[in-house]
Parts: C-alpha cells; sequence; structure tokens
C-alpha cells in the first residue's frame, strides 16, 4: 500500500485512550478530524529515545504556536495498547493539547501505509516517524520519514509550512 500523501483523504480507523475519569475509550479518527485542521503525527514507539526525548517534547513546547496558526487538535499516534500510552502520556506533566492514542494492532497505521517493521530488532510491526496536517479530512502536508530517522516530522517542520 502506498503511503498517504498530499491531497488524500486520510482514511478512517479505530483508536484507543482512557479519558479522565480512567475509562478505555475507543473513538474514530474521522470523528476527531472532520471540519478541523489536525496534526497527525506519529511515532516507532512509546519511551524509545527519539520519540520520547525529541518528537513529542516537541509537539508539546510549541502546541500553542501551532494552534495560534489554526490547528485545532494534535494527535500523537503510536503502535502500542493504550495502557501504556496513558503510562507515557503522564511523563510530560506539562502537555496540555497532545492526545496520546493507541493504534495497538498497527490497522491504523496499515491505513495509512506507514508501517515500519522492526522485527530484526525484536520490535515487530511499528510506525515510520511521521507528521500530517489535515484540514476537514485532506492531507495538506504529508511529512514522512525513512527508517528511524528524525529528519523532516518535527512540530518545527510543521510551523514553517502553516507560515
Amino acid at each position: 500500500m502506498a503511503p498517504i500523501a498530499v491531497g488524500d483523504k486520510i482514511p478512517d480507523g479505530t483508536l484507543a485512550y482512557f479519558n479522565e475519569e480512567g475509562n478505555l475509550q475507543q473513538l474514530s479518527v474521522h470523528s476527531l478530524a472532520a471540519g478541523k485542521k489536525i496534526i497527525l503525527f506519529g511515532v516507532p514507539g512509546a519511551f524509545t529515545p527519539t520519540c520520547s526525548l525529541m518528537h513529542v517534547p516537541g509537539f508539546i513546547e510549541k502546541a500553542e504556536e501551532l494552534k495560534a496558526k489554526g490547528v485545532d487538535d494534535i494527535i500523537l499516534i503510536s503502535v502500542n495498547d493504550p495502557f501504556v500510552m496513558r503510562e507515557w502520556a503522564k511523563t510530560y506533566p506539562n502537555n496540555k493539547h497532545v492526545k496520546f492514542l493507541a493504534d495497538g494492532a498497527a490497522n491504523y497505521t496499515h491505513a495509512l501505509g506507514l508501517e515500519l517493521d522492526l522485527s530484526n530488532k525484536g520490535l515487530g510491526i511499528r510506525s515510520r516517524r511521521f507528521s500530517i496536517v489535515c484540514d476537514n479530512l485532506e492531507a495538506k502536508v504529508a511529512n514522512i520519514e525513512e527508517g528511524g530517522s528524525f529528519e523532516v516530522s518535527s512540530a518545527d517542520d510543521i510551523l514553517k509550512v502553516l507560515d
């Protein structure tokens, strides 16, 4: 399957999270994105060095700037279960805007065409690192990394294209 590209409609899919009351919830990506400008960004895994020390903190730190440029929601997707995503989110106590959503079986990652097979490193199927700006379900920007690199998908990269 070809990776999502600029001009494509983002696929619908179901992601999971725990709400503030601690209840496991599932939601449709289209319900999050319809009629809104959102950023979907994906990382290979929770608690991994590049993801935890650079990619995620960048979006948390730049969230107010992104929102000032018209972004309604910032959504982090990782191929991890919702329990892991909940615990990972807790490690960012200053986060007010980034939603941590689980794609436990990589179904949504597959629908985006962004799987990364890290089986040779004992990690199984994960997500390529990416950041996508969607406006009313249409991909307006699709910054997709090769392998596990971190060169084009940062919050700063998104801010540059939103100017």
